[in-house]
């Protein structure tokens, strides 16, 4: 067996020195700062965190936001209702009936600032059954108007579209002959063609 250098017992101390250099002294952790303690004049990275606090105070606030969300849905749909170009075409069908401005007079529109369009108003199933309360300078009254499609490439046929005053008297507004108001003419064929 050879000898060992006199070197070989320098290793084991060096070790234990490395080791013991990169290691951080321990401090002891400072406590979080308590209201009414004043500022907090220097901050450590080791502090104590504060401790967290499981409320529910949300829960009391989710109703709140449930019937805003809820009122907010609502006012979205309506003024996508209100602002459709059946109830545009609907309106203005309505200022220009002879038997609609006799009874509620010129200016017609709607009878609020902000209208609520009630019904439904589905153009791609083929199905619009809308009603809504105008006024003129004379009275106001609750507009209706249904139409359908009956087949999917078909035209829109008026079914309904009528007057109801406030003293409940109903005027019919389609043409007594029969014949629709909300038709239009086709560039390509001059034949008259239902509204799409």
């Amino acid at each position: 067996m050879l000898p060992r250098p006199w070197f070989s017992s320098l290793r084991p101390l060096r070790s234990f020195q490395l080791l013991h250099r990169n290691v951080t002294p321990s401090r002891t952790l400072i406590a979080a700062p308590k209201p009414g303690s004043g500022p907090l004049m220097d901050r450590r990275s080791d502090r104590e965190l504060p401790s967290l606090q499981s409320s529910h105070r949300w829960l009391r606030t989710l109703p709140i936001f449930l019937f805003v969300l809820g009122v907010s849905t609502l006012a979205i749909f309506n003024y996508q209702k209100a602002s459709s170009s059946v109830v545009n075409s609907t309106l203005y069908a309505l200022r220009t009936n002879r038997e609609a401005r006799d009874v509620l007079g010129d200016e017609i529109y709607f009878n609020s600032q902000m209208p609520w369009i009630w019904g439904e108003l589905n153009q791609l199933h083929g199905r619009i059954n809308v009603q809504f309360w105008v006024k003129g300078r004379k009275a106001k009254g609750l507009m209706k108007f249904r139409s359908e499609r009956r087949t999917r490439r078909g035209f829109f046929e008026t079914l309904e579209w009528s007057l109801e005053l406030d003293d409940g008297t109903v005027i019919n507004l389609l043409q007594s002959d029969g014949a629709d108001p909300f038709t239009q003419t086709t560039v390509n064929s001059g034949a008259p063609a239902e509204m799409q």
